[in-house]
């Protein structure tokens, strides 16, 4: 199946015509494609007149873009200093176990992608698990099947 990337004009029309508009149009593409597409990138390039190999430094250099297609929701469990010490390894299993992927996969269905991050900022509610933009904080390892429905 080819993926559908005619959205793409009127994406990179909503930005001035320049480099600096760069980062604002991938943004929006990955929330229009839950990654960034290929052509979607060469596409940008042609459009602000950039090299491609800025478009995908730009691209790889920002955890927040995804150069691979990700699920319709995508988990983020925070496995930084206050989680870790909160049980985030034992969330991390147990969203693994359940969805049958591990970090940086998604499920077949594309309905769900796992990934660990390093810190999102909410250390006073670890261990904190991250569903598309919503966070959960203090979590507890028996509330993951119940997290999976929500987001």
């Amino acid at each position: 199946m080819k993926l559908d990337i005619t959205k793409v004009p009127a994406i990179i029309d909503r930005h001035p015509r320049k480099a600096s508009s760069l980062i604002m149009i991938l943004q929006d593409i990955q929330k229009e494609y839950n990654y960034l597409p290929s052509e979607a990138l060469h596409k940008t390039a042609e459009a602000l007149d950039v090299p491609m190999s800025k478009v995908y430094s730009v691209a790889t250099f920002y955890n927040a873009f995804s150069l691979k297609p990700r699920g319709e929701k995508v988990i983020r469990v925070c496995v930084g200093t206050a989680c870790h010490i909160r049980g985030s390894r034992q969330i991390q299993e147990q969203f693994e176990h359940h969805l049958k992927i591990k970090p940086g996969e998604t499920t077949p269905d594309m309905k769900y992608s796992l990934e660990v991050v390093g810190c999102v900022g909410a250390c006073a509610m670890a261990p904190v698990v991250m569903i598309n933009d919503k966070y959960y904080g203090t979590v507890k390892a028996n509330r993951i099947k119940q997290l999976v429905g929500k987001g």
